[in-house]
């Protein structure tokens, strides 16, 4: 099955709300092989209030949370659960992560995510977040399931 979210079945499947929601639609999904979602960065965001002033940069932290929030989309999808049913897909683990380019405002991030292995309630994922076509940042990324 391949398909898109907005952001009304997006809300369904993350238990994250404003402002640490980082993903506004999904552009594709494989249940139990890959995702493909977007975030649209505005100005309007409360991080660029302190990151930094007169020169907004997006924090590479909150791309790698986007990134493990388009995966926890991805594993729900793929297992037919949510946080309704007691489920929660927990960022686990990081590595190999690299920033390549700088996100500002006006930006729109394109956050591709594949499943490398899954083990129980353990998921490993392949993150790659992109602007325009050019790679902003990679990682592999765990997450971890309980309930």
């Amino acid at each position: 099955m391949n398909y898109e979210m907005d952001i009304h079945e997006v809300l369904k499947y993350l238990p994250h709300r404003f402002p640490f929601l980082l993903i506004d639609r999904v552009i594709k999904i494989i249940p139990g092989q890959s995702i493909t979602a977007l975030k649209n960065v505005t100005i309007n965001e409360a991080f660029f209030n302190g990151h930094f002033p007169n020169n907004p940069v997006m924090p590479g932290v909150l791309i790698l949370e986007a990134l493990a929030q388009a995966g926890g989309v991805l594993a729900y999808k793929s297992t037919n659960s949510s946080p309704e049913t007691g489920t929660l897909y927990y960022f686990a683990g990081i590595d190999n992560a690299r920033f390549r380019k700088v996100v500002i405002p006006g930006d729109q991030l394109i956050l591709e995510v594949s499943l490398l292995k899954a083990r129980q309630d353990i998921w490993k994922l392949e993150g790659k977040a992109y602007v325009e076509g050019e790679l902003a940042c990679s990682a592999e990324l765990l997450s971890a399931r309980r309930g």
